[in-house]
């Protein structure tokens, strides 16, 4: 006879085993909520009427959620980005500006992969544009195969990481907090870890300096402000992108879902902009829109908001909706944005999916006490804050070999979340115990692109690398750049400041000692107009 103890524990094994036999897991986490429903009502733990709260919860908590908008404004905004030649002339100049400092092709990869991590927020189409830009160039020059590999790889993966990453998006909605927190609070482990992976290449400059030697500078075919012009190129565009995009948000001018669209039309702007085939009209509206843009600064500061504000936004408004009919009008510009439409619906659609699947599992497992069984385990487990946190970082590292960060995100963290925030209050705050363990758990899913021998990133480089590159040395390559994301997420755990620093203080407000005031005012007597006496 099985009992309701026996209930969660049979439910978390089929779910683990489901997984293993590699059951699509939108309808495998349906089909589990369903089947051990079914089977609690039978067995008298709850009645039908408990399941209701399925539908409920997928049209109130699920496809009402304005917040998951913002998911396919950013992979829209990613798609285009990606396809549009903006990697093609970072890597370049990138790689020309450091090419003669050993390891610099190396530098320029990490450098580039983080600026194109924060303004796409996705890893497939940047790990393959990297590959196939970056790695002919490298073996050309010497590279150790395995350092390419890995490099390529881990700076593909910085975009996990870094805003406006789609997974901090996710764990956002998934923990109730801002996505502006966590955005925040990532800002400092991406930063660090793209010290950790030049570190490493300086030391391997260092140590083993034919692994990464330096390109000869007779090789080189632009210097000086030829050179800094095409970088600036590459990086001013984008840098006033992450600002529209993130500066916004955390100024708090815009919702995430705004800040996407915002991100989003930018991005044809910004495909257009690196066109060749640009009109001239399309160049002259470009001056017209920056200029517009310096007039609505000053005006802001000097005037504030007034019809003198709206007309220049109007013109800059003009000059947007001038260069995205110009994006259109280009043939390869217009298969790039369908593409990013396609792209878009499917990503959009398999997240929706499994969200749907994940609430008939997490509800069926709430009901038959679920949560009072993983609470109970995950807070008997030796060391107190730090076992918790060290096993935590385990199974989800471990966990990543067979799913995705969607599928980790949507299933387990809603189970965690609640214990993470009993747990940890007391290390860092309740305000930012979610917040530090969000991030915690998003540098750790960073590995599941990288460890062989499901590692997405893996597939990527070896659909997109020569013959001469051996699946081996890309398996082996990937192994140092775990380590440094290892070395990260025990950072993140052992100085929870990494993640807090940018986080606002707790108000440290006694709430029984707060008075006040309000003025006595005298009214004057009341007239109703009747008789006088």
């Amino acid at each position: 006879m099985i009992t309701l103890e026996m209930m969660p524990p049979l439910m978390f094994g089929g779910l683990i085993l489901a997984m293993l036999i590699g059951f699509p897991v939108a309808f495998t986490l349906a089909a589990l909520g369903l089947s051990f429903g079914f089977l609690s009502i039978h067995l008298g733990f709850f009645d039908l009427n408990f399941l209701q709260a399925i539908p409920g919860r997928i049209f109130g908590g699920v496809l009402s959620n304005e917040l998951l908008l913002a998911i396919p404004f950013f992979t829209f905004m990613g798609s285009v980005l990606e396809r549009c030649g903006l990697a093609e002339d970072m890597l370049d100049s990138m790689g020309q500006l450091f090419g003669p400092v050993r390891g610099g092709l190396g530098y320029s990869v990490i450098i580039v992969g983080f600026i194109l991590g924060a303004i796409t927020g996705t890893v497939a189409a940047q790990v393959i544009a990297m590959a196939l830009i970056s790695m002919p160039v490298m073996l050309r020059y010497g590279y150790n195969v395995r350092y390419i590999t890995g490099v390529l790889a881990a700076s593909g993966t910085i975009t996990q990481l870094v805003p406006p990453s789609l997974v901090l998006i996710v764990m956002a909605d998934q923990l109730g907090k801002s996505v502006g927190d966590m955005y925040l609070g990532a800002w400092g482990p991406s930063i660090l870890q793209i010290v950790l992976f030049a570190g490493y290449t300086f030391v391997l400059s260092i140590f083993l300096p034919h692994h990464v030697p330096a390109v000869p500078r007779d090789a080189l075919t632009l210097r000086g402000w030829p050179l800094w012009r095409k970088c600036l190129m590459g990086i001013i565009p984008s840098a006033v992108l992450i600002f529209v995009v993130l500066g916004t948000m955390m100024m708090g001018l815009a919702t995430p879902t705004e800040a996407g669209a915002m991100g989003a039309i930018g991005a044809i702007v910004l495909a257009a902009i690196h066109h060749k085939d640009l009109s001239s009209k399309g160049h002259k509206m470009l001056l017209v829109g920056v200029a517009a843009t310096g007039v609505a600064v000053i005006v802001g500061m000097l005037v504030g908001e007034g019809k003198a504000l709206k007309l220049t936004f109007a013109v800059l408004y003009l000059a947007v909706v001038w260069l995205c009919l110009e994006a259109v009008r280009i043939p390869d510009l217009r298969d790039l944005i369908k593409q990013g439409y396609q792209s878009t619906m499917r990503l959009s659609c398999m997240v929706v999916f499994i969200l749907i699947g994940s609430t008939c599992f997490s509800v069926v497992f709430l009901g038959v006490n679920g949560g009072v069984w993983l609470e109970h385990h995950l807070t008997s487990i030796p060391g107190g804050v730090w076992g918790f946190l060290i096993f935590i970082n385990l199974f989800i590292f471990f966990l990543a070999f067979f799913l995705d960060f969607f599928e980790i995100a949507f299933i387990i963290l809603p189970m965690v979340a609640p214990i993470a925030q009993k747990v940890l209050a007391p290390v860092v705050g309740p305000d930012a115990a979610l917040i530090w363990f969000g991030v915690m758990l998003c540098v750790n899913m960073q590995t599941s692109f990288l460890h062989p021998p499901f590692g997405f990133a893996l597939f990527y480089l070896r659909g997109v690398a020569p013959k001469e590159v051996k699946s081996s040395d890309i398996y082996w390559g990937a192994l140092p750049w775990i380590g440094l994301q290892a070395i990260m997420v025990a950072i993140v755990i052992a100085f929870p400041v990494v993640v807090t620093a940018l986080l606002d203080k707790p108000l440290d407000v006694d709430l029984s000692k707060v008075k006040i005031e309000v003025p006595q005012i005298e009214l004057p007597p009341l007239d109703f107009g009747g008789p006088k006496q």
